[in-house]
């Protein structure tokens, strides 16, 4: 994500000090830009013009808090990026921001009614990939991205949503079970491999 400096930095720090007030006073269905302008003392145009909208500044609050909360550890092997990273996610699904967070994490119905991830999570989904093909680069056998949400990401998501206690151990054994199901899907691609290739008889 880019980091503008000077008054557009002073600007988008107003502006999320601002959003960040106005949540901590209401629920973010209530939010709104003439509200968050007057806190903020930023003119309504000006946030118009560069967040065009109230979810895209409600997801660009939550981009720079996930990448302060939780930013993607690089500790030299997957298990350990992956377990890093799965106990930022839990640190930061707590306080104030969990419903913000998982606001974001919701289906978003774009123009035409495509659905797709707000764009947050698409930025962190990028992230995550760039974090899985190190891993490769590596020579380790990483998951796939969709394989790391499905049996990682949403539980925990589930957790918080659902205010489910998952204690310390949550992470790491979610962790275990999306390495041992990539190592699965592996040893039977290799198993595949060396198979003979046998005509069927009629």
């Amino acid at each position: 994500m880019q980091r503008p400096g000077g008054r557009s930095a002073r600007v988008r720090e107003a502006v999320h000090e601002a959003v960040l007030a106005l949540l901590r006073e209401r629920s973010w269905e209530d939010l709104g830009i003439a509200a968050v302008a007057e806190r903020s003392g930023v003119h309504q145009a000006t946030i118009y013009r560069r967040w065009r909208s109230m979810p895209a500044l409600l997801d660009d609050v939550v981009a720079e808090h996930l990448m302060r909360s939780a930013p993607l550890p690089d500790t030299g092997s997957l298990r350990g990026d992956l377990e890093a990273y799965a106990e930022g996610v839990t640190h930061g699904l707590t306080g104030p921001f969990r419903v913000l967070i998982l606001r974001a994490a919701m289906v978003d119905l774009r123009t035409g009614g495509a659905p797709g991830l707000a764009g947050a999570l698409t930025e962190r989904s990028r992230q995550l990939q760039a974090m899985l093909d190190r891993a490769r680069a590596r020579g380790e056998a990483a998951p796939a991205l969709d394989d790391l949400i499905e049996i990682v990401l949403a539980p925990l998501y589930f957790d918080a949503l659902f205010g489910r206690p998952g204690g310390p151990a949550r992470a790491p054994r979610l962790v275990e079970r999306l390495l041992a199901v990539s190592a699965g899907a592996g040893d039977a691609g290799t198993v595949a491999h060396s198979l003979p290739k046998t005509r069927r008889s009629s």
